[in-house]
């Protein structure tokens, strides 16, 4: 089994090294900054300039995206004058990816040299003072996956064996969004802890109390393999949560996926414009 775990790794680290070449190669600029684009959520790269869109099947090893509302698309150019990457769309465990695969986008990006990911996805609510619409800023996440982007041999030159999460969230970057949100004049935007599950299958009502009491105050099925990774790779993190519905399981309706991505692009504009102003103080 070591042995079987010591080859995938190194099959793992030649894929990822074989990427990073690939788009070394066809990348005008490096990217500084990445924005990871989640569901419903695919239109930040329409602010982009001197951009160059490239397909994930077009991306060597890169996996492809199965759920409609994520393009599938690395856009690289200037946001907000910024040397940035926008990945339009992920990839997530219920899709039959492992945590390590749902992350390779973010080690290939800090292999060419990011330092700041902002992570993004649409979310339940499960905080009752919250409204649908807001933007969480999160600041803590729990990872109810049962994998681990790090599980099997470490890469050295990646990163530590067992590395810090004291502060998964960067301090700064956090502040800088609350700022941001102050400047914009957007007052729904909270901070708080994103669980992560592993879906498809939304949440029951005796799963939405549980989360509740173990601290989560939204809840969403992708992200922290991403954010693991990134900060692995020794990148700052910023994530952004639209809360697109609240979950009360005392009041329990019926969540609708199609709901979920409607609210998320209504909030969309905010979020874009939360994001232009976080990018252009960087």
């Amino acid at each position: 089994m070591a042995q079987h775990d010591e080859l995938d790794i190194q099959l793992h680290k030649q894929q990822a090294e074989e990427a990073t070449a690939f788009l070394r190669a066809r990348l005008p600029v490096l990217p500084e900054v990445l924005i990871q684009l989640g569901t419903g959520l695919g239109g930040l790269a329409a602010a982009m300039t001197e951009s160059i869109s490239i397909p994930y099947k077009d991306i060597p090893h890169f996996p492809r995206s199965t759920v409609t509302t994520h393009a599938g698309n690395l856009v690289c150019g200037k946001l907000a004058g910024k040397p940035a990457a926008v990945l339009q769309g992920r990839f997530h465990y219920y899709e039959g990816y492992s945590a390590r695969e749902v992350g390779f986008p973010l080690r290939v990006l800090s292999l060419l040299g990011v330092r700041t990911a902002i992570i993004t996805n649409a979310a339940g609510g499960l905080n009752p003072a919250w409204q649908a619409g807001s933007i969480m800023i999160c600041n803590d996440h729990l990872n109810l996956l049962p994998d681990n982007p790090l599980r099997g041999p470490n890469v050295d030159e990646w990163g530590p064996r067992f590395p810090d999460f004291s502060q998964p969230y960067s301090a700064e970057l956090r502040e800088l969004a609350g700022q941001a949100a102050s400047r914009l004049g957007f007052t729904e935007v909270c901070s708080g802890t994103y669980v992560c599950i592993p879906g498809p299958s939304l949440e029951t009502p005796a799963e939405t109390r549980m989360l509740r009491l173990l601290g989560a105050d939204a809840v969403g099925m992708s992200s922290v393999p991403e954010v693991i990774t990134a900060l692995h790779g020794g990148l700052r993190v910023l994530g952004l949560s639209v809360i697109a519905n609240l979950n009360d399981p005392d009041k329990f309706v019926p969540i609708l996926i199609e709901d979920i991505v409607a609210a998320a692009q209504r909030a969309e504009p905010r979020l874009q414009e939360l994001i232009l102003d976080i990018v252009r103080e960087l």
